[in-house]
């Protein structure tokens, strides 16, 4: 079905759709630029695009990844949960060692939940 210039499909046509890039794979970077550049429906960003959008905060994108809640990534990984807001909301920033935390809980997320618990735990 077509809707002015929106064309509507099922997403078992859209999954038995083929795509033939030969046509693509022959145009040079100056046709594949300007074909991308007059398509009106998904033209590249501008350099002022770029200045106007808001980056996704790091701690967000570490915490999505991980499948969290803000609550629960606050909780397991000790983080106050104000604080936690306050990054992604892009108020504040962390601080050079918070950035060097997050990068630890985005690489080893499971190290870091072990070394959390354990140091919870009484030694015997």
């Amino acid at each position: 079905m077509k809707d002015g210039n929106t064309t509507r499909i099922t997403r078992k046509q859209a999954k038995s759709a083929k795509t033939d890039w030969t046509r693509f794979d022959a145009m040079t970077e100056a046709e594949k630029h300007a074909a991308a550049v007059s398509d009106p429906d998904a033209r590249p960003l501008t350099e002022a695009d770029m200045r106007r959008m808001k980056r996704t905060p790091r701690a967000k994108i570490i915490r999505r990844a991980l499948g969290l809640s803000q609550e629960d990534f606050a909780a397991r990984y000790h983080i106050p949960i104000g604080t936690l807001r306050d990054w992604e909301q892009g108020r504040v920033e962390p601080d050079k060692a918070a950035q060097a935390y997050l990068t630890v809980i985005a690489r080893e997320p499971a190290s870091v939940r072990r070394a959390l618990n354990s140091a919870r735990r009484p030694r015997s």
